[in-house]
C-alpha cells in the first residue's frame, strides 16, 4: 500500500519526539523551556500582547488630535483620573501616551517581539543545530523579557502616571522627579525596566552569535547561509556593541535623579527657585542615546530585511539577486549605523563643520539601503510570483522601505532638518521606513513560518484581506503627515485649537485619527486567522512553500532536537530555484551537486567531483 506524505510525515515525527523530546511536565516544557522554538513562541506571544497595547495607546491619543473638542468621558472606566472633568485627557497623561507608544513599539514589539521571535525560531533550524549554543541563557534572555514587561506594564498603572519624557527620555524632563507627575515613579520603572531589557538582549545577542559561528551543519560555509542568518548575526553585533551604551546612559540618570550628581544637569529652575546642579549638559545624554538609538533603527529593520529577502526569493521562484551584495549591504548598513547618530542633534547648537561630517555619513548610508532596494526589485523583476500573505507582506515592506526612506534623505540635510525636526514630517518618515516597514516583515514572517512553528496554515483569504487594509492604511495614516509637518505641525503637542495657523488643517489631522483606527482595526483580522489557525487551520505538510532552506527538512513540528535522525549535510547555497536544466523548479542545500548533472554550473561541475557520496 502506497504511504502518503501525511502518513510519513506522522512517522517522521513520532521518531523525532522520541529520539530527541526532553520529556518533562509542563513548566519545563512550555514555560521555563529550553527549546529555542518554544522559546521564539514565547517571545512572538508577547510581542503581539504589546503591539496590542502600544497600538491601543495610538489610537488613544489619537482621538485628542483629530477630535480635539470630542467628550472622552467614556474612556474614564480605562483611564480613570487621567480623563479631566471636562472630558479632556489630562495634559501631562497626553505625554505619557506617547512615551509608552514610543517605548513599547521601539523596544518591547519590534526589537524583542521581531528579533526574539525568529533569531530563536530559525537560527538553529536553518543553519543545521539541534538548538541554541546556551539552552539556559535562551530561557534566561526570555525571562529577563518578561520582568522587563511585567515592569513596564505595572507602570502604566500607578498613581503618578508612567514615563512622560518621549521615548527618547530627554532630561532634564527625566532628570527631575519633581519635574512632573511623569517624570516620578514612573521614570524610574521606566528605567529599571530597560535595564531588565538590555540584559536580556544581550544574553540573545550573544547566545546568535555563538550559534551561527560554532554550530553550523557540515557543508553550511557562511557563503552558503541564507540572507535571513546574515541579518540575524549582524543584528546581534549591532546590539551587544550598542545597547550597553543606553545602559551607562540610564545609570547616570539615575545618579542625577536620586544621588545629588549633574551628569546632565546644569543652571536649573523649578518655580523660581534655582537647583544646586551645575557643570552637566542634557547633550551628553543625547549623545549616548542616540549611540544606541541609531543602530536600534537597524536592529529593528535588519531582521525584517532578512525575512523579506527569503520570502521574496522563495515566492519569486527566482534566486535573489546580488547574494553577495546583499551580505555586503547588510554590513555596510551595519558600521554606517555608529557613525550617524547626530544627525538627531542637527539643531542642538553642534559645530556645522561637525554636522556637515554626519550629514555626509547619513547620505551615504543611503546607498547600501538602495542596493537591498534595487536587487529585491530585480528578484520581483519577471519571476513566477506567487502572491501569498507572506509575499504581499514583503513587497510591501520593499515600498514602505523605499518611500520612507527618500524622506530621510530631507531630514538627513542639516540645513533642511533645522525647520522640519520636531515636526510631523519626522513622525511620518520613521514610521515608514522603521516602523511600518518592520512590521511588515514580522507580519511576513509570521504567515511564511506559521506552519513550522505549529503545524498549520493560516487562512489565506483573510490573510489578503488583512494586508490590503494595513498596507491601504499605513500611507493614508502618515502619507498626509509629511504635509503638514511641511506646513509647521509639531509632534508630541497636545492640541492645535488655540493655533490660528494649524486650524486649515483641523479636517486633515481628523482623517489621520479615523484612518489609524481603522487600519488598527484590520489588525483584529490578523488575531482572529492567528489564534484560530492554530488549532483549526489546515494541517501544513512538510515544505508547503516549496522551499531550500533546512528547516523544512524536519519533521513539521519538530521537537527538542530539530532533527529524528542525523542533521542533514549542506551542498549549495539557499536560492536554487528555476535552475535551468532543472526537473524541477527547487533544490534544497540538501541536494549533493552529484544529483543534478544537467543543471549544475562549470563551478558547481567542479564541486561534485570532490563530494563523497
Amino acid at each position: 500500500m502506497a504511504v502518503t506524505e501525511v502518513q510519513l510525515d506522522e512517522h517522521v515525527e513520532h521518531a523525532a519526539h522520541d529520539d530527541h523530546e526532553h520529556h518533562g511536565n509542563f513548566v519545563t516544557n512550555y514555560i521555563f523551556s529550553q527549546d529555542h522554538k518554544v522559546i521564539g513562541k514565547q517571545f512572538l506571544i508577547a510581542g503581539i500582547f504589546w503591539a496590542i497595547i502600544g497600538g491601543g495607546l495610538s489610537i488613544i491619543f489619537r482621538l485628542q488630535l483629530g477630535f480635539p473638542d470630542m467628550n472622552l468621558e467614556w474612556l474614564r472606566p480605562l483611564l480613570g483620573g487621567w480623563i479631566t472633568e471636562s472630558g479632556k485627557i489630562d495634559t501631562e497623561f497626553y505625554l505619557a501616551l506617547v512615551t509608552m507608544h514610543g517605548t513599547i513599539m521601539v523596544f518591547f514589539v519590534l526589537t524583542a517581539g521581531l528579533s526574539g521571535t525568529f533569531s530563536n525560531f530559525l537560527i538553529p533550524l536553518q543553519i543545521g543545530a539541534r538548538d541554541m549554543a546556551s539552552g539556559f541563557m535562551n530561557m534566561l534572555s526570555f525571562w529577563f523579557f518578561m520582568l522587563s514587561s511585567v515592569i513596564m506594564f505595572i507602570s502604566l498603572f500607578i498613581s503618578t502616571g508612567p514615563a512622560a519624557g518621549g521615548w527618547t527620555i530627554y532630561p532634564p524632563l527625566s532628570a527631575l522627579p519633581q519635574a512632573i507627575s511623569g517624570s516620578g515613579l514612573g521614570m524610574t520603572l521606566w528605567l529599571v525596566s530597560m535595564v531588565f531589557f538590555i540584559a536580556s538582549q544581550l544574553l540573545g545577542g550573544i547566545n546568535y552569535i555563538s550559534t551561527i559561528i560554532n554550530l553550523r551543519t557540515k557543508g553550511m560555509s557562511f557563503t552558503k547561509m541564507p540572507l535571513t542568518i546574515w541579518a540575524f548575526f549582524l543584528t546581534a553585533i549591532l546590539g551587544l556593541l550598542s545597547f550597553p551604551v543606553l545602559v551607562a546612559a540610564a545609570l547616570l540618570l539615575v545618579f542625577d535623579r536620586s544621588f545629588g550628581t549633574s551628569f546632565y544637569l546644569s543652571d536649573i529652575f523649578i518655580g523660581g527657585e534655582a537647583l544646586p546642579n551645575s557643570g552637566g549638559s542634557p547633550i551628553l545624554f543625547q549623545h549616548l542615546f542616540w549611540f544606541l538609538g541609531h543602530p536600534e533603527v537597524y536592529i529593528i529593520i535588519m531582521p525584517a530585511l532578512g525575512i523579506t529577502s527569503e520570502i521574496i526569493s522563495t515566492n519569486s521562484r527566482k534566486p535573489i539577486f546580488g547574494y553577495r551584495a546583499m551580505i555586503g549591504s547588510l554590513m555596510g548598513i551595519g558600521i554606517l549605523s555608529f557613525v550617524v547618530w547626530a544627525h538627531h542633534m542637527f539643531v542642538t547648537g553642534m559645530s556645522p563643520f561637525l554636522g556637515s561630517i554626519f550629514m555626509i555619513l547619513t547620505l551615504i548610508i543611503a546607498v547600501p539601503s538602495a542596493i537591498k532596494s534595487f536587487n529585491y526589485i530585480t528578484t520581483l523583476w519577471q519571476g513566477n510570483i506567487r502572491f501569498t500573505s507572506a509575499m504581499l507582506f514583503s513587497i510591501g515592506l520593499v515600498s514602505l522601505f523605499i518611500s520612507g526612506g527618500v524622506t530621510g534623505i530631507f531630514l538627513g540635510n542639516s540645513a533642511l532638518d533645522i525647520f522640519l525636526h520636531d515636526t510631523y514630517f519626522v513622525v511620518a518618515h520613521f514610521h515608514l521606513v522603521m516602523g511600518s516597514s518592520a512590521f511588515f516583515g514580522m507580519v511576513a514572517g509570521i504567515y511564511h513560518w506559521y506552519p513550522k512553528m505549529f503545524g498549520r496554515m493560516m487562512d489565506e483569504k483573510l490573510g489578503y484581506i488583512h494586508f490590503w487594509l494595513t498596507f491601504i492604511g499605513v500611507y493614508l495614516v502618515f502619507f498626509p503627515l509629511h504635509y503638514i509637518g511641511i506646513a509647521g505641525f509639531p509632534r508630541r503637542y497636545y492640541s492645535f485649537t488655540n493655533f490660528d495657523a494649524f486650524s486649515d488643517f483641523a479636517d486633515l489631522n481628523m482623517f489621520v485619527s479615523v484612518a489609524a483606527i481603522c487600519t488598527f482595526g484590520a489588525q483584529f483580522i490578523f488575531l482572529f486567522n492567528f489564534f484560530y489557525s492554530m488549532y483549526r487551520g489546515k494541517k501544513a505538510s512538510l515544505n508547503p512553500w516549496d522551499s531550500n532552506t533546512l528547516e523544512w527538512t524536519t519533521p513539521r513540528e519538530p521537537g527538542h532536537g530539530n532533527w529524528p535522525g542525523e542533521i542533514p549535510t549542506v551542498y549549495r547555497w539557499p536560492y536554487d530555484y528555476s535552475k535551468p536544466g532543472s526537473e524541477s523548479d527547487f533544490i534544497p542545500q540538501t541536494v549533493p551537486y552529484t544529483n543534478t548533472p544537467e543543471s549544475n554550473l562549470p563551478h558547481e561541475a567542479e564541486e561534485a567531483k570532490n563530494e563523497k557520496v
